[in-house]
């Protein structure tokens, strides 16, 4: 528990872990250096390639792990007892609301695709496609908490935001570990469709 500015969040957000930090605002944003001027329509893309995506990914997450999470899946991966930050925003939410929420919910991402890709790295070494994808995503989503960190800073002079992380993998057995990915995935299918519907509107030129 602690204040944790937006640059030391993107470090720890490298590996699992349980955290928060206090949502303030005031005069700690390093600059408006940190945005790109395509910074909004970079965002859109990133939403929209991770809601792209997600299906795929979560599919292909359950093929490598071989029975019974191919045939099971629903009984498995139902991602009910899932912790995920909660998402109460809407289209008609002021727009500051939204990249705060948003912000919390990739940054919870990103921590819970640090875990997973870890655990496949162990469990399935030689699933290339998985692995890549996992990479892929993170590096998506590291992208996009880096551009939400920006228009937080700039449009609304936010450099802290409360930020919770998942549950980690570690010690827990291989079965325990393949269904926590496969619900922590399976919930990311459903709030990204959501967050993409949230989101995108209010980007819009």
């Amino acid at each position: 528990t602690g204040v944790v500015p937006f640059m030391a969040l993107l470090l720890l957000q490298r590996r699992p872990v349980a955290g928060r930090a206090l949502l303030v605002t005031g005069p700690g944003c390093p600059g408006h250096g940190l945005c790109r001027s395509n910074v909004q329509e970079q965002t859109r893309r990133q939403v929209a390639l991770l809601n792209a995506t997600a299906q795929d990914l979560f599919s292909l997450y359950l093929k490598c792990q071989g029975e019974p999470f191919s045939s099971e899946a629903d009984k498995l991966c139902n991602p009910s007892g899932v912790f995920f930050p909660a998402f109460r925003v809407n289209r008609t939410s002021e727009r500051k609301e939204v990249m705060v929420a948003m912000y919390k919910l990739f940054a919870f991402l990103n921590a819970s695709l640090g875990n997973i890709t870890r655990d496949q790295e162990e469990l399935n070494p030689t699933a290339k496609e998985l692995l890549d994808r996992l990479h892929n995503t993170t590096k998506t989503t590291r992208g996009l908490i880096s551009n939400l960190t920006c228009l937080l800073c700039k449009n609304y002079n936010i450099f802290q935001v409360d930020v919770s992380y998942g549950e980690s993998s570690k010690g827990k057995s291989t079965f325990k570990k393949k269904q926590q990915g496969c619900q922590v995935l399976r919930k990311y299918v459903q709030v990204i469709a959501q967050a993409a519907r949230v989101l995108l509107p209010h980007l819009s030129p």
